[in-house]
């Protein structure tokens, strides 16, 4: 039983995303794209801890879709940062595949709030 959202895998593994993400892009001079990618990212770990917080399964599995649309947008938006040679294509990979990851936590928390 989860006491609180801190125990979460999905918000811990989106809280170390959204860490690598703004090292990665911290010395970015592309603010527009810098900041929205790192919103995104954000948007991952605080909607998962919102929806938690409300303490209701319906609300909290809304809060987790929003969450993994906010796993889509990092992951489209690696793509421009990889086409703009902003990142390497290692880096892509592991952020990538660690957005991958929480999408498919998050659809199996989905799951199991039905």
């Amino acid at each position: 039983m989860i006491s609180k959202f801190e125990e979460i895998l999905s918000w811990q593994k989106s809280r170390d995303l959204t860490i690598a993400i703004y090292k990665a892009f911290k010395d970015s001079k592309d603010f527009g794209f810098k900041n929205q990618i790192e919103r995104a990212s954000v948007s991952i770990m605080n909607n998962i801890a919102e929806g938690y917080e409300r303490k209701s399964n319906k609300e909290f599995s809304y809060f987790l879709y929003v969450a993994k649309g906010s796993c889509a947008e990092v992951r489209s938006m690696l793509y421009l940062a990889k086409d703009l040679n902003t990142i390497s294509p290692s880096k892509f990979e592991e952020f990538y595949n660690l957005s991958l990851e929480i999408s498919k936590l998050l659809s199996g928390l989905i799951k199991t709030l039905k």
